[in-house]
């Protein structure tokens, strides 16, 4: 049977994979026979070898043998990740049955800005006021919100909470270190009351250094709790 003329290079490529029985741009992902197929993307596609093999090596595959050692999303490697049911919806752990101990969690965060910003913070000369005590009460009110503000953690009777701030060359460091009698920890309290002292360090300064930049903001120390105590290498 005669072929129909194509007007177009990429017309004449869709032709050939559709005789090759290769599905097209907009079937491919939506088959189960395209487990080795190369993905096609659009205009890319004029240049799609008609049959998918040496050629097509370099090619991005869709679904290929390689994702047989990717854990399934609800596999066996989020067994402890105890926010998930088995259906893989998250919800609210049940912590009624652990017992009340004394628990401690401390936080880092630094903002990264220009040395005279660092000095002007310290000294309390910048053009918006004093910062360092403006940061330091943000994030102890941050603190005390970290229920109202991350959908699963617990509400929890806070013993202690204190935010300190230092300068240090071109770094602004946050340490928040927060404490509670409880059934759960307080890690999410202490990350909570660095990140927003440093956004309030940020919202301070940006008016001299807009590049500046809030970085590292990662739990250092936790004690208490089922898994005892552990700090940061």
């Amino acid at each position: 049977m005669t072929q129909p003329e194509f007007p177009t290079r990429r017309a004449r490529r869709l032709h050939a994979l559709a005789d090759a029985n290769v599905p097209s741009a907009h079937t491919v992902g939506h088959r189960a026979d395209t487990a080795s197929l190369p993905v096609l993307r659009g205009a890319d596609t004029a240049d799609v070898p008609a049959a998918h093999g040496a050629d097509a090596a370099g090619l991005t595959y869709l679904h290929s043998a390689d994702t047989a050692d990717v854990p399934a999303r609800h596999g066996a490697d989020e067994a402890d990740l105890t926010h998930l049911r088995p259906d893989g919806s998250a919800h609210m752990v049940d912590v009624g049955e652990k017992p009340v101990t004394p628990r401690r969690a401390v936080a880092h965060a630094t903002v990264v800005t220009r040395a005279d910003v660092v000095h002007a913070v310290i000294e309390g000369s910048l053009p918006k006021g004093e910062a360092i005590s403006t940061a330091r009460i943000a994030g102890i009110m941050a603190a005390k919100q970290t229920a109202n503000l991350i959908p699963l953690c617990h509400p929890l009777p806070l013993t202690a909470i204190t935010v300190d701030i230092t300068g240090d060359l071109d770094r602004l460091h946050v340490v928040a270190t927060v404490a509670t009698t409880a059934v759960t920890g307080v890690e999410m309290e202490a990350l909570t009351a660095a990140s927003i002292a440093a956004l309030t360090l940020y919202d301070m300064i940006k008016g001299v250094d807009k590049l500046a930049t809030l970085t590292d903001i990662r739990v250092v120390e936790k004690s208490g709790g089922r898994s005892g105590d552990w700090s940061r290498p």
